[in-house]
């Protein structure tokens, strides 16, 4: 049964800490009434942030400190707060960052999807609004146009945008199937969530929602996303695909990547062999030959691209039933 945001669905906030003593303070104050539970995660913050998070504990009882004895990223003190607030018997747990970039103002259009059984996990989406867009420092954005796309095919979520954006909110019910000792505890934690979301049917939502850029030090170093996130994207993609389509169940998608990529490898490589070989003697290459390299990678392009069309009539559809 569909339940109502202040009367029946318990709320749960969790907010992973970690050098954002300026900052937490005002966000714990903006949590809206209608949260039960506000979960504050110090990931073993080297500055006054724990310090912070007591002091606001004294003054409203909603608050519960939990504290790392070593940093284990943003990812390590999510899932410390989610199995918190699983323990709270939360319905819906929210994400929200200790920086003050979200708006916990935002929060119930974030949750509506989750509370009219709609979805079973939801992402705010900086993209949708131009003005906050503009907002937005010029490195995030085009690392985020482009970061989108590998999560993507990487996650199977080909409806959603903003991948790395941390207002997320999801419902109990399939917080407790997710496998959270299999997601990331550094900053691949939303995307490596995405992944195993897919795993397991969970129906995942856009919501736009505009971020609020001020004057907080990020702590994602972009160095550090590009060397770690595209072989971890790389990794999750081909798990993905082969789970999906050769273990779980075996399709008209999975004869279209048999056929396809070694149609396609096998014209690149032949084509590029026989390149070499003519053009080193100085001699065109006869017809035949750039026939039998041109037409496997036609052909490996036609098969894939129809692959990829089932793929993206794929996505989870059906929201989780409550456990």
């Amino acid at each position: 049964m569909e339940k109502t945001l202040r009367q029946e669905a318990t709320v749960a906030v969790v907010i992973p800490a970690y050098r954002v003593e300026k900052e937490l303070g005002a966000v714990l104050q903006s949590i809206p009434a209608f949260i039960r539970h506000i979960i504050v995660v110090n990931d073993a913050s080297p500055d006054a942030t724990a310090q912070v998070a007591a002091q606001a504990a004294q003054a409203d009882g909603r608050i519960c400190l939990l504290h790392h004895p070593q940093n284990r990223g943003v990812g390590g003190a999510m899932i410390t707060g989610y199995q918190k607030a699983l323990q709270l018997g939360a319905d819906i747990i929210v994400k929200v960052d200790g920086d003050g970039q979200m708006n916990p103002a935002d929060i119930p259009a974030l949750i509506a999807p989750l509370l009219q059984a709609k979805a079973d996990f939801t992402k705010g989406n900086r993209f949708r609004d131009f003005r906050a867009l503009t907002q937005m420092p010029l490195v995030r954005r085009v690392g985020n146009i482009g970061l989108s796309f590998l999560a993507k095919a990487a996650s199977g979520y080909w409806n959603i945008f903003d991948p790395t954006n941390g207002f997320l909110a999801i419902r109990a019910s399939a917080l407790r199937r997710l496998p959270l000792e299999e997601i990331h505890h550094t900053y691949f934690f939303e995307i490596s969530q995405l992944c195993q979301l897919y795993h397991i049917g969970a129906v995942v939502r856009d919501v736009p929602l505009p971020a609020r850029y001020a004057a907080e030090t990020s702590n994602l170093s972009i160095p550090r996303v590009l060397l770690e996130f595209p072989p971890r994207l790389l990794v999750a993609f081909v798990r993905r695909i082969a789970l999906h389509y050769f273990l779980y169940d075996f399709s008209l998608a999975s004869v279209y990547l048999l056929t396809g990529f070694p149609l396609f490898l096998f014209g690149i490589i032949f084509g590029s062999v026989e390149w070499f070989a003519y053009a080193s003697r100085g001699i065109p290459a006869p017809t035949g030959t750039v026939m039998l390299a041109t037409l496997p990678v036609i052909l490996g392009i036609q098969l894939l691209l129809s692959a990829a069309a089932i793929d993206l009539q794929s996505i989870p559809t059906q929201p989780q039933e409550e456990a």
